[in-house]
């Protein structure tokens, strides 16, 4: 059994993530600004409050922990760099190892090479929140050795209504592509529990499903 911290626990993405942690029998510890603004999520089991883009915070809370998890979001300016440059540092000097991020498939590389928000006809009404993603994931790359991160993203987008199969493949952006909530957080849990693939940025889709 191992100890992880979610960072942004109420959200779709991070409550899948901690849901299959807990169906794994690890110790999860979920963070969000404001519990009191998440009843539904606080259903689920106890949330803790957290400022994920706080150093201080986050090497306090993640002390004693295995590997982190980052699903969250705020409508502030530069929060994913600022929140990547938190956790560089507060993980570090908590001591936690690994750290997964859910990212962006529009930042991902399709089979050409070119990045799915440069792709012919992709919708550009959010190019500074994809933006905004990539910043964050290259503010990573800083890391410093001792802190092992993967990003994991749809390779296209989520499917909203889908269920937990428990099947995933690798693939570059494609705009059809789909996964589930629960599917993304089998594969985010394989790379906390096995970890395959180190310092960049991959997106999943389900197992059987070829996009366009």
């Amino acid at each position: 059994m191992s100890s992880i911290i979610v960072f942004g626990a109420a959200g779709r993405a991070g409550r899948a993530i901690t849901a299959e942690a807990r169906l794994r029998g690890h110790r999860v510890t979920a963070v969000v600004r404001d519990p009191a603004a998440h009843p539904s999520a606080a259903a689920d089991g106890a949330l803790t409050a957290g400022d994920v883009t706080d150093p201080a915070v986050v090497a306090r809370l993640a002390a004693g922990h295995d590997a982190a998890v980052v699903a969250a979001y705020a409508p502030v300016p530069d929060f994913f760099a600022t929140a990547s440059a938190a956790l560089i540092e507060g993980l570090t000097l908590a001591g936690v190892p690994r750290l997964l991020s859910v990212g962006l498939a529009s930042v991902l590389p399709t089979a050409s090479g070119v990045l799915l928000m440069d792709a012919p006809g992709y919708p550009q009404e959010y190019r500074e929140f994809y933006l905004a993603h990539a910043t964050g994931t290259e503010v990573l790359r800083t890391a410093p050795d001792p802190l092992d991160w993967l990003v994991l993203s749809p390779s296209g987008d989520f499917d909203h209504q889908g269920g937990r199969t428990g099947g995933y493949v690798f693939a570059p952006a494609a705009a059809g592509d789909r996964i589930s909530y629960p599917d993304l957080a089998v594969a985010v849990l394989d790379e906390i529990d096995r970890p395959a693939h180190h310092r960049t940025h991959l997106g999943v889709r389900s197992a059987g499903l070829a996009g366009g």
